[in-house]
Protein backbone atom coordinates (compact mmCIF):
# COMPACT_ATOMS: atom_id res chain seq x y z
CA UNK A 1 0.00 0.00 0.00
CA UNK A 2 1.20 3.33 -0.99
CA UNK A 3 2.21 6.02 1.60
CA UNK A 4 -0.75 8.41 0.12
CA UNK A 5 -3.79 5.60 0.27
CA UNK A 6 -2.46 4.21 3.85
CA UNK A 7 -1.76 7.74 5.56
CA UNK A 8 -5.53 7.97 6.19
CA UNK A 9 -6.23 4.80 7.91
CA UNK A 10 -3.19 4.70 10.05
CA UNK A 11 -4.46 7.94 11.28
CA UNK A 12 -7.86 7.21 11.75
CA UNK A 13 -7.02 4.23 13.79
CA UNK A 14 -4.80 6.14 16.11
CA UNK A 15 -7.72 9.11 16.45
CA UNK A 16 -10.10 6.36 17.69
CA UNK A 17 -7.22 4.84 19.70
CA UNK A 18 -6.73 7.95 21.65
CA UNK A 19 -10.89 8.04 21.80
CA UNK A 20 -11.34 4.80 23.27
CA UNK A 21 -8.70 5.27 25.86
CA UNK A 22 -9.45 8.70 27.25
CA UNK A 23 -13.08 6.84 27.25
CA UNK A 24 -12.52 4.41 29.28
CA UNK A 25 -9.52 5.81 31.83
CA UNK A 26 -12.70 8.76 32.52
CA UNK A 27 -14.94 5.42 33.23
CA UNK A 28 -12.29 3.96 35.72
CA UNK A 29 -11.66 7.47 37.63
CA UNK A 30 -15.28 8.24 37.83
CA UNK A 31 -14.06 11.95 38.51
CA UNK A 32 -11.04 13.44 36.40
CA UNK A 33 -11.85 14.29 33.00
CA UNK A 34 -9.20 14.91 30.06
CA UNK A 35 -9.14 18.46 28.90
CA UNK A 36 -7.92 18.55 25.21
CA UNK A 37 -5.63 20.78 23.44
CA UNK A 38 -5.01 21.47 19.99
CA UNK A 39 -2.14 22.63 18.80
CA UNK A 40 0.12 23.88 15.57
CA UNK A 41 4.15 23.39 14.79
CA UNK A 42 5.56 26.27 12.31
CA UNK A 43 7.83 23.61 10.35
CA UNK A 44 4.34 21.43 9.68
CA UNK A 45 1.70 19.76 11.37
CA UNK A 46 0.24 19.27 15.20
CA UNK A 47 -2.09 17.00 17.25
CA UNK A 48 -4.36 16.88 19.75
CA UNK A 49 -3.20 16.43 23.86
CA UNK A 50 -5.57 15.50 26.33
CA UNK A 51 -4.71 15.75 30.07
CA UNK A 52 -6.43 14.47 33.06
CA UNK A 53 -5.48 16.22 36.86
CA UNK A 54 -6.25 15.18 40.14
CA UNK A 55 -8.42 12.54 39.31
CA UNK A 56 -9.85 9.86 42.16
CA UNK A 57 -7.38 7.30 40.89
CA UNK A 58 -5.16 9.06 38.41
CA UNK A 59 -3.18 11.55 39.85
CA UNK A 60 -2.13 12.51 36.41
CA UNK A 61 -2.73 10.84 32.46
CA UNK A 62 -2.01 12.23 29.60
CA UNK A 63 -2.80 10.41 26.11
CA UNK A 64 -1.25 12.74 22.90
CA UNK A 65 -1.81 12.41 19.47
CA UNK A 66 0.36 14.38 17.00
CA UNK A 67 1.14 14.14 12.97
CA UNK A 68 4.18 16.33 12.06
CA UNK A 69 5.66 16.78 9.29
CA UNK A 70 9.45 18.49 7.85
CA UNK A 71 11.95 18.70 5.19
CA UNK A 72 14.59 16.74 7.53
CA UNK A 73 14.55 13.87 9.74
CA UNK A 74 16.27 15.13 13.42
CA UNK A 75 19.56 13.42 14.93
CA UNK A 76 17.38 11.23 17.32
CA UNK A 77 15.42 9.57 14.27
CA UNK A 78 18.49 9.23 12.21
CA UNK A 79 21.23 8.12 14.48
CA UNK A 80 19.96 4.31 14.26
CA UNK A 81 19.71 4.41 10.39
CA UNK A 82 22.02 7.12 9.02
CA UNK A 83 21.34 6.63 5.63
CA UNK A 84 17.72 8.12 6.51
CA UNK A 85 19.72 11.67 6.75
CA UNK A 86 18.07 14.47 4.51
CA UNK A 87 15.05 12.73 3.77
CA UNK A 88 12.18 14.60 4.49
CA UNK A 89 9.31 12.89 6.66
CA UNK A 90 5.98 12.60 8.20
CA UNK A 91 5.22 11.14 11.76
CA UNK A 92 1.82 10.44 13.31
CA UNK A 93 1.23 8.35 16.71
CA UNK A 94 -0.58 7.70 19.74
CA UNK A 95 1.79 8.01 22.98
CA UNK A 96 0.30 8.02 26.93
CA UNK A 97 1.50 7.83 30.18
CA UNK A 98 -0.67 7.17 33.36
CA UNK A 99 0.57 8.49 36.99
CA UNK A 100 -1.71 6.52 39.07
CA UNK A 101 -2.26 8.52 42.84
CA UNK A 102 -2.77 4.43 44.80
CA UNK A 103 1.12 3.69 45.08
CA UNK A 104 0.05 0.14 44.26
CA UNK A 105 -1.01 0.71 40.85
CA UNK A 106 1.68 0.89 38.44
CA UNK A 107 2.57 3.55 36.16
CA UNK A 108 2.09 2.58 32.55
CA UNK A 109 3.55 3.97 28.84
CA UNK A 110 2.12 2.97 25.59
CA UNK A 111 2.68 4.44 22.51
CA UNK A 112 2.16 3.26 18.80
CA UNK A 113 3.24 5.41 15.98
CA UNK A 114 3.60 5.28 12.01
CA UNK A 115 7.16 6.98 10.06
CA UNK A 116 7.89 7.43 6.47
CA UNK A 117 10.88 8.98 4.96
CA UNK A 118 11.12 10.44 1.41
CA UNK A 119 13.55 11.64 -0.81
CA UNK A 120 13.38 12.56 -4.61
CA UNK A 121 13.85 9.85 -6.91
CA UNK A 122 13.86 6.98 -4.43
CA UNK A 123 11.56 4.69 -3.45
CA UNK A 124 9.71 5.74 -0.20
CA UNK A 125 11.23 4.50 3.42
CA UNK A 126 8.18 3.35 5.69
CA UNK A 127 7.96 1.77 9.65
CA UNK A 128 6.04 1.27 12.50
CA UNK A 129 6.81 1.24 16.37
CA UNK A 130 5.94 1.22 19.64
CA UNK A 131 5.11 -1.16 22.96
CA UNK A 132 3.95 -0.81 25.80
CA UNK A 133 5.23 -1.29 29.43
CA UNK A 134 4.65 -1.19 33.25
CA UNK A 135 6.61 0.28 36.22
CA UNK A 136 5.46 -1.05 39.58
CA UNK A 137 6.10 1.03 43.10
CA UNK A 138 4.96 -2.40 44.70
CA UNK A 139 4.91 -5.75 42.79
CA UNK A 140 2.46 -8.25 42.48
CA UNK A 141 3.35 -11.23 40.79
CA UNK A 142 -0.31 -11.51 39.59
CA UNK A 143 -0.23 -8.55 37.57
CA UNK A 144 2.83 -9.04 36.50
CA UNK A 145 2.02 -12.37 34.92
CA UNK A 146 -1.68 -11.04 33.35
CA UNK A 147 0.23 -7.94 32.10
CA UNK A 148 3.01 -10.29 29.58
CA UNK A 149 0.36 -12.92 28.82
CA UNK A 150 -1.63 -10.02 27.34
CA UNK A 151 1.34 -8.85 25.55
CA UNK A 152 1.51 -12.42 24.16
CA UNK A 153 -1.69 -12.65 22.92
CA UNK A 154 -1.05 -9.07 20.91
CA UNK A 155 1.89 -11.26 19.03
CA UNK A 156 0.31 -14.15 18.74
CA UNK A 157 -1.33 -13.63 15.56
CA UNK A 158 2.32 -12.73 14.17
CA UNK A 159 3.75 -15.92 14.94
CA UNK A 160 5.58 -17.24 17.73
CA UNK A 161 9.16 -15.72 17.69
CA UNK A 162 7.06 -11.72 18.07
CA UNK A 163 6.48 -11.58 22.00
CA UNK A 164 9.89 -12.70 23.31
CA UNK A 165 11.86 -10.49 20.57
CA UNK A 166 9.64 -7.54 21.45
CA UNK A 167 10.13 -8.48 25.24
CA UNK A 168 13.70 -8.67 24.91
CA UNK A 169 13.69 -5.03 23.13
CA UNK A 170 11.63 -3.78 25.88
CA UNK A 171 13.75 -5.21 28.49
CA UNK A 172 16.66 -3.58 27.00
CA UNK A 173 15.47 0.04 26.18
CA UNK A 174 13.49 0.64 28.97
CA UNK A 175 16.99 0.16 30.87
CA UNK A 176 18.51 3.22 32.98
CA UNK A 177 22.41 2.63 32.36
CA UNK A 178 23.56 5.44 34.69
CA UNK A 179 21.42 3.50 37.28
CA UNK A 180 22.11 -0.15 36.24
CA UNK A 181 18.63 -1.25 36.10
CA UNK A 182 15.42 -1.37 34.31
CA UNK A 183 12.56 0.94 34.41
CA UNK A 184 9.81 -1.73 35.56
CA UNK A 185 9.12 -4.74 34.63
CA UNK A 186 8.62 -4.43 30.64
CA UNK A 187 6.18 -5.62 28.03
CA UNK A 188 7.17 -5.21 24.25
CA UNK A 189 9.03 -2.44 22.04
CA UNK A 190 9.54 -2.48 18.16
CA UNK A 191 11.18 -0.18 15.97
CA UNK A 192 11.79 -0.02 12.08
CA UNK A 193 9.07 -2.91 12.04
CA UNK A 194 8.68 -3.35 8.09
CA UNK A 195 8.62 -6.92 7.18
CA UNK A 196 5.98 -8.98 5.66
CA UNK A 197 4.04 -5.62 4.14
CA UNK A 198 2.57 -2.65 5.33
CA UNK A 199 -0.72 -4.58 5.67
CA UNK A 200 0.76 -7.14 8.20
CA UNK A 201 2.69 -4.31 10.30
CA UNK A 202 -0.03 -2.40 10.71
CA UNK A 203 -1.89 -4.87 11.81
CA UNK A 204 0.69 -6.11 14.23
CA UNK A 205 0.66 -2.38 15.71
CA UNK A 206 -3.50 -2.42 15.88
CA UNK A 207 -3.30 -5.07 18.19
CA UNK A 208 -0.38 -4.05 20.24
CA UNK A 209 -2.88 -0.21 20.77
CA UNK A 210 -5.83 -2.83 21.15
CA UNK A 211 -4.71 -5.05 23.91
CA UNK A 212 -3.14 -2.23 25.91
CA UNK A 213 -6.62 -1.77 28.23
CA UNK A 214 -7.48 -5.41 28.56
CA UNK A 215 -3.75 -5.30 30.12
CA UNK A 216 -4.17 -2.69 32.33
CA UNK A 217 -7.38 -2.22 33.84
CA UNK A 218 -7.60 -5.59 35.23
CA UNK A 219 -4.54 -4.33 37.42
CA UNK A 220 -6.10 -0.71 38.40
CA UNK A 221 -9.12 -2.55 39.46
CA UNK A 222 -7.49 -4.83 41.04
CA UNK A 223 -5.01 -2.37 43.40
CA UNK A 224 -7.31 0.98 43.49
CA UNK A 225 -8.67 0.43 46.65
CA UNK A 226 -5.75 -0.44 48.36
CA UNK A 227 -4.76 1.30 51.36
CA UNK A 228 -1.88 2.94 51.85
CA UNK A 229 -0.20 5.50 53.87
CA UNK A 230 2.57 8.18 54.13
CA UNK A 231 5.77 4.95 53.85
CA UNK A 232 4.02 3.94 50.54
CA UNK A 233 3.54 7.55 49.13
CA UNK A 234 7.17 8.29 49.70
CA UNK A 235 8.68 4.91 48.21
CA UNK A 236 6.10 5.71 44.63
CA UNK A 237 7.24 9.80 44.58
CA UNK A 238 11.21 8.22 44.86
CA UNK A 239 10.56 6.25 42.23
CA UNK A 240 8.78 8.23 40.17
CA UNK A 241 12.49 10.37 40.10
CA UNK A 242 13.54 7.07 38.01
CA UNK A 243 11.12 7.87 35.66
CA UNK A 244 11.88 11.12 34.69
CA UNK A 245 15.79 10.25 34.07
CA UNK A 246 14.56 7.93 32.01
CA UNK A 247 12.60 10.27 29.93
CA UNK A 248 14.96 13.07 29.86
CA UNK A 249 18.13 11.11 29.63
CA UNK A 250 17.48 7.96 27.27
CA UNK A 251 14.30 8.44 25.54
CA UNK A 252 14.17 8.82 21.90
CA UNK A 253 10.66 10.01 21.54
CA UNK A 254 11.21 12.39 23.80
CA UNK A 255 14.66 13.55 21.72
CA UNK A 256 12.15 13.33 18.38
CA UNK A 257 9.80 15.73 20.13
CA UNK A 258 12.19 18.59 21.48
CA UNK A 259 14.63 18.23 18.18
CA UNK A 260 11.63 18.62 16.34
CA UNK A 261 9.82 21.75 17.39
CA UNK A 262 7.35 19.61 18.87
CA UNK A 263 4.95 21.51 21.36
CA UNK A 264 7.00 21.10 24.63
CA UNK A 265 4.28 21.20 27.09
CA UNK A 266 3.04 18.04 25.21
CA UNK A 267 6.44 16.22 24.90
CA UNK A 268 6.41 16.57 28.85
CA UNK A 269 3.37 15.91 29.44
CA UNK A 270 4.89 12.08 30.52
CA UNK A 271 6.50 13.70 33.65
CA UNK A 272 4.55 12.50 36.97
CA UNK A 273 3.28 16.12 38.95
CA UNK A 274 5.39 15.02 42.01
CA UNK A 275 8.34 13.18 42.75
CA UNK A 276 11.15 13.45 44.97
CA UNK A 277 15.24 12.63 44.82
CA UNK A 278 16.97 11.88 47.96
CA UNK A 279 20.61 11.17 47.84
CA UNK A 280 22.14 7.95 48.31
CA UNK A 281 18.92 6.14 49.56
CA UNK A 282 18.91 2.60 49.76
CA UNK A 283 15.62 0.72 51.14
CA UNK A 284 16.02 -1.54 54.19
CA UNK A 285 16.55 -4.91 52.89
CA UNK A 286 13.82 -6.97 53.16
CA UNK A 287 11.34 -4.22 53.22
CA UNK A 288 8.17 -4.55 50.58
CA UNK A 289 10.51 -1.93 49.26
CA UNK A 290 13.36 -3.43 48.73
CA UNK A 291 11.25 -6.37 47.28
CA UNK A 292 10.84 -4.04 44.22
CA UNK A 293 14.48 -4.04 43.28
CA UNK A 294 15.32 -7.31 44.22
CA UNK A 295 12.53 -9.62 42.50
CA UNK A 296 10.97 -7.43 39.80
CA UNK A 297 13.13 -5.03 38.71
CA UNK A 298 15.09 -8.25 36.68
CA UNK A 299 14.12 -9.74 33.57
CA UNK A 300 11.92 -12.52 34.25
CA UNK A 301 9.52 -15.12 31.86
CA UNK A 302 6.28 -13.39 33.58
CA UNK A 303 4.43 -14.87 30.86
CA UNK A 304 5.23 -18.36 31.75
CA UNK A 305 4.43 -17.49 35.78
CA UNK A 306 7.71 -15.79 36.48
Amino acid sequence: MAFSSSLPAVKSYLLDLQDRICAALEAEDGTGRFREDSWERPEGGGGRSRVLTDGAVLEQAGVGFSHVHGPGLPPSATAQRPELAGRSFEALGVSLVFHPRNPYIPTTHMNVRFFQADKPGAEPVWWFGGGFDLTPYYGFEEDAVHWHRTARTACEPFGPEVYPRFKTWCDEYFYLKHRGEPRGIGGLFFDDLNAGGFERCFALQQSVGDHFLSAYLPILRRRKDTPYGERERDFQLYRRGRYVEFNLVWDRGTLFGLQTGGRTESILMSLPPLVRWRYNWQPEPGSPEARLSEEFLRPRDWAEGG
